[in-house]
């Protein structure tokens, strides 16, 4: 019997053809920030038992942007860059589970096929998208990343703009905003071959094995969501703006913890 290897499919004799490679993953990246209230029921229709509406903002939504590099241990996707760079724009919220507050990721969208199976893993909601952000430079037109420094984003997918910003920096800041500085609570969730059920339920929490950061910026944004056919992150309206950041970071991502598992909290197919 032939034997076939690889962390991800496809899996084949020598394990190369593998979408993506076992962890730890390194990212190196750029994250633009906004962070806004909406109406908490809007969460709490994102968020299935076992997980509730954090006790203190539970409106609070950041919605952030980031330009990628990545790598496996080896770091040879960094000389490919191909292998090793994208982007991605994703909405978190915060929720509480046994007491606990941790952070969730209910939207989110990559412009690579390797950062969607990275997702499936990890139990990030990715889909396909078109993302795009301005990129500091010390020289020419480019922003520098100083008080009055102004960067756009945008986010797209299936021909549908979906967000855009422009930030304004107005000061450093000691943090780079409140709501995705908790663990991730995630779902990993795969239906049944018959359709019927789940052969994966999981809620699992994960966050940074390791992380490193350059100084952050706050300042002001404006935000604008629209409506599409096939999604639905403008239901996350922007009821009251609270602040925007820019920051450099550096991470690592070495797997997780199941917090449940056989939770039956997916229904209606």
């Amino acid at each position: 019997m032939s034997t076939v290897r690889g962390f991800y499919q496809p899996k084949t004799a020598t394990g190369r053809s593998s979408l993506i490679l076992a962890p730890p993953w390194h990212y190196s990246g750029d994250l633009l920030t906004v962070e806004y209230r909406t109406d908490p029921a809007r969460v709490r229709e994102l968020l299935p038992a076992p997980l509730g509406l954090a006790e203190e903002d539970p409106g609070a939504v950041a919605l952030i942007w980031a330009d990628w590099q990545s790598c496996g241990g080896s770091g040879e996707e960094l000389l490919d860059p191909v292998r090793a760079q994208y982007k991605e724009c994703f909405a978190v919220v915060r929720c509480a589970y046994a007491g606990r507050t941790y952070s969730r990721c209910v939207y989110i969208w990559v412009d690579k096929d390797f950062a969607v199976a990275r997702g499936n893993h990890q139990g990030y909601p990715k889909k396909l998208g078109s993302i795009h952000m301005t990129r500091p430079h010390p020289y020419g037109p480019a922003p520098r990343i100083e008080a009055g420094a102004r960067f756009g984003a945008t986010l797209a997918a299936a021909d549908r703009r979906l967000a855009q910003t422009v930030v304004t920096l107005r000061e450093p800041s000691p943090h780079n905003g409140f709501v995705n500085g908790h663990p991730m609570a995630h779902h990993r969730w795969l239906p049944a071959i018959d359709g019927k059920g789940l052969a994966l339920d999981e809620l699992v929490a994960s966050g940074a094995a390791d992380a490193e950061a350059g100084p952050a910026w706050s300042g002001d944004a404006e935000l604008d969501l629209f409506e599409a056919p096939t999604e639905e992150l403008a239901a996350l309206t922007v009821e009251e703006p609270l602040g925007a950041y820019y920051r450099q970071v550096g991470v690592v991502w070495d797997g997780g913890t199941l917090l449940a598992a056989e939770a039956g909290t997916v229904t209606g197919w």
